[in-house]
């Protein structure tokens, strides 16, 4: 069975770009676990243009599913996993300016680093993912690094797959094999959507977790947040 993890970047945008606290970033994500979703995502940003990196610690009580940290391990974030202790946190290579992620990390280049950052995260007890492009080397070069996960970054996917091309699944579910061989798990995330969340679902082996952010609160203002986060719910299992 596939988890359905909300990113909820985009609640946190809204409220911001009036100063106030509507629409109510605890309320959403306790109501969007309430309406089935299985895992709260957050990716806050050094800037904090929207998840502050106070709202990680206000929704850790309120997270009664999965709660998922994403970010670059600069050392504020860094501070920041080990004081929340999340279920997860998820490893992105950002540029500090970053509008969204656009690239996963190179784990060959930067094995070092990254298992030096695992090993700390997992004394903590919190389980490691580290978001790679489809790429057989990388997901190779997550394993070394000590991980529990790889996300498997899905632009490439979704853009391709809106155009008619199919055979943009392949990459991603050879990944997702190699994974299970290699014994860790398989995340995914980035322009999933309504549109292409059931192929995608449906072509990858031992999919674990989907985190979906933008494209359900889009859909959402047309067919509303309980309705959007069942059909996903629905289209997963």
């Amino acid at each position: 069975m596939t988890k359905l993890s909300v990113n909820v970047n985009k609640i946190a945008t809204l409220r911001n770009s009036r100063g106030g606290n509507t629409p109510d970033l605890l309320k959403v994500a306790a109501d969007i676990q309430d309406f089935g979703g299985e895992g709260i995502t957050i990716h806050p940003r050094p800037d904090e243009r929207h998840i502050r990196y106070q709202d990680a610690y206000d929704l850790k009580p309120v997270v009664h599913t999965e709660f998922n940290i994403e970010g670059n391990p600069i050392p504020k974030f860094i501070d920041l996993v080990q004081a929340v202790k999340p279920t997860q946190v998820t490893l992105v290579p950002d540029a500090v300016d970053a509008i969204t992620s656009n690239a996963g990390w190179d784990t060959v280049k930067h094995k070092s680093f990254l298992s030096e950052v695992i090993s700390e995260f997992k004394k903590n007890g919190v389980r490691t993912s580290i978001f790679v492009d489809p790429v057989k080397e990388m997901v190779e070069g997550a394993k070394e690094t000590g991980a529990d996960r790889i996300e498997l970054y899905t632009e490439d996917f979704a853009s391709e797959y809106a155009k008619g091309n199919l055979d943009s699944v392949r990459p991603y579910a050879e990944c997702a094999k190699l994974a299970m061989e290699l014994g860790i798990g398989v995340n995914a995330g980035h322009d999933l959507s309504l549109d292409n969340i059931k192929f995608f679902k449906e072509s990858i082996p031992g999919l674990l977790e989907v985190s979906i952010g933008h494209a359900l609160i889009s859909e959402s203002l047309y067919l509303g947040l309980e309705n959007v986060v069942n059909m996903y719910l629905h289209r997963l299992k």
